[in-house]
């Protein structure tokens, strides 16, 4: 088995054995506390350019289903392909086993020509993420010795938003979704509801279009690198069409509306993360990944908070006071994860419904 060698930007190095694709790779290293759902999050484009530590010591266990579609979206993926740069774990399992597997886990990461190292103390490794911060990595195989590379300073939605414009769905309400990495559950969750989804590239000029409402979806990377994006959205709100975003949807509307984003120390990415409705008791445990999060004492006079973070006390989404938009920066529609959340798409076409309706 070919061994090969995680390096981190402090000069600390962990040897591992190779169980993907082999070749040396670089990426912003982050940890993740799920315990399951490995298929779906390595297929979330939110981890675009990241190398992606699993707290939970033993992965693969119970294998990776088929790229069965319905009606053009994976049945069983968040994206078409893997997305994180790598994977790096403590125990693979090679022996698989459940009704709905197709392969196992490292069969997948080869066709998609994704690394993945074993044996590596990932313990060590996320307690060292979690003190120092997210920091940069590379996995090297023997003497190919690559640069570092720091995803923030690229655009990584560019990378991950699709290049055609998409129709789903016959329903009455007519949804504008800006794919900015978006995570299939979030079209299945609209597709639940009487609407029809135009599903369009992130830097889309959509001021002109038509619509019940405007969806901005998750992604990866620093929202700063959105700036035509930021501008539309900016239009859009001088309106009062209802509006609804997720993740990076969230920092981008946030961004629009004049308030401010900063990288949080180590991101929050996990099945188990607590949020609290502001002054209530009403907690809710969410599916998360980001990196970025709204600066709350930003927000202009106009928005409020929505939901905190019960951990930090960050700001986990915002809504604004007298028109439709609203934003959370977890992720309502899970996949994988609890789906304690999902009632916020109902709300979303119920604002719809009234605008259509008024």
């Amino acid at each position: 088995m070919t061994k090969a060698k995680l390096i981190l930007e402090d000069g600390t190095v962990y040897e591992g054995v190779s169980f993907g694709y082999e070749k040396s790779v670089s990426g912003e290293m982050v940890f993740y506390t799920a315990m399951t759902g490995y298929p779906e999050s390595l297929t979330d484009p939110s981890y675009r350019g990241q190398i992606l530590v699993p707290t939970y010591p033993m992965i693969g266990n119970y294998g990776v289903p088929d790229d069965t579609l319905r009606e053009g979206v994976s049945k069983n993926f968040e994206s078409q392909r893997i997305q994180c740069s790598a994977l790096i774990i403590s125990d693979y399992s090679s022996g698989y086993s459940h009704w709905d597997s197709e392969r196992s886990l490292g069969t997948w990461l080869k066709q998609n020509e994704v690394p993945a190292l074993c044996g590596i103390d990932t313990r060590s490794l996320a307690k060292r993420l979690r003190d120092r911060g997210s920091m940069l990595g590379k996995i090297v195989f023997g003497g190919d010795d690559i640069p570092f590379f720091d995803p923030d300073r690229c655009n990584l939605v560019e990378q991950v938003s699709p290049r055609e414009v998409r129709e789903y769905g016959s329903g009455r309400y007519r949804v504008l979704l800006v794919d900015c990495g978006m995570k299939n559950n979030i079209l299945r969750c609209l597709l639940r509801y009487d609407v029809t989804v135009k599903r369009v590239p992130w830097d889309y000029d959509f001021t002109g279009e038509d619509y019940d409402g405007l969806f901005i979806s998750n992604g990866p990377g620093n929202p700063e690198m959105c700036g035509i994006l930021i501008e539309r959205i900016r239009k859009a709100m001088q309106g009062d069409r209802p509006i609804m975003g997720i993740c990076l949807g969230n920092q981008l509307m946030a961004l629009a509306a004049g308030a401010r984003t900063y990288k949080l120390k180590y991101g929050h990415r996990g099945h188990n993360q607590p949020v609290r409705i502001p002054g209530t008791h009403s907690c809710y445990i969410t599916s998360q990944n980001h990196g970025f999060a709204v600066a709350e004492d930003s927000l202009p006079a106009d928005w409020k908070p929505l939901f905190v973070n019960i951990d930090d006390a960050t700001l986990e989404g915002i809504e604004h006071g007298s028109k439709p938009f609203f934003a959370t920066q977890f992720h309502p529609e899970a996949s994988g994860g609890p789906v304690d959340t999902e009632a916020l798409f109902g709300r979303f076409a119920d604002n719809m419904k009234r605008w259509k309706t008024r």
